[in-house]
Formats: C-alpha cells, sequence, structure tokens
C-alpha cells in the first residue's frame, strides 16, 4: 500500500537529497491551499543534474513508498518539472528558474514542517550546494 501525506513528503525529500538536490524547501500547504498538502521545492545546478533528481525521486519513492505520481508538468529542457503525488508536489528546478519565479514567497503563508528543517531525514546534499558533475 502506497504512503501519503507527510510521509509520502518525508520520502520525496529524502530522495532528492539522495541525488545531492539543492535547497530542498517543504511547505505545509493544509489550510492555505486545497490544491495539495505539501508542497517541495528543490533545485538542481544543470540539466544532467535535475534528469537525475526527477529519475531517482520518481524511482526511489515508488520502490520504497509504493507511490507513483499521477501527473508529471514541464519538461527537463524547461528546466522546471512538477511531480504530481496528488498530497504532494515536488517542483524540480533549475536554479535560475527558481530565483526568477520566487515560489517561496507564493507560499509564504504556509509553515515549513519542522522535520524539513531537521536535516535528519536528508540525504548528505540537501541544504548544501551540489557536488554534481555538469
Amino acid at each position: 500500500m502506497a504512503i501519503e501525506g507527510e510521509e509520502l513528503a518525508k520520502a520525496c525529500m529524502k530522495a532528492a537529497g539522495e541525488m545531492q538536490a539543492e535547497n530542498i524547501r517543504v511547505w505545509d500547504m493544509r489550510g492555505v491551499s486545497n490544491l495539495t498538502d505539501f508542497m517541495i521545492v528543490c533545485s538542481g545546478s544543470s540539466m544532467p543534474h535535475l534528469r537525475a533528481i526527477i529519475r531517482e525521486v520518481a524511482g526511489i519513492v515508488e520502490k520504497e513508498a509504493g507511490a507513483k505520481p499521477v501527473n508529471s508538468e514541464g519538461k527537463v529542457d524547461s528546466r522546471w518539472v512538477v511531480l504530481d503525488y496528488i498530497d504532494v508536489m515536488v517542483h524540480v528546478m533549475h536554479e535560475e528558474m527558481r530565483e526568477f519565479y520566487g515560489l517561496e514567497q507564493l507560499w509564504a503563508d504556509a509553515k515549513e514542517p519542522e522535520w524539513s528543517q531537521s536535516g535528519s531525514d536528508q540525504g548528505d546534499g540537501a541544504r548544501r550546494k551540489s557536488n554534481f558533475t555538469h
């Protein structure tokens, strides 16, 4: 059985961290938006890095949590892809796109769960610059 909600958000965050995604942020959207329960945004530094993050988040979450995205929006070439798990939406963005669109400001009313800031559920690369080769 697939996991949902907070546990799914944790699994997505951990998978992104394992691929050295940069600046992983999670927002609890419950009570703020009807779109989803959790929004996750992470960055990649190059097209190969973005591809790796997207592939591994989808693969690891399916393998370890039994969940598949119901939809995927965008293409790596656009430098912004959204994996939609209904309860959780994962935005994988090139760092330049992320700076340009400023999603963090859109969700200023949402809280970041304490568990998302601890780093304990993330891979080693989650909150630092990536060493991923371009």
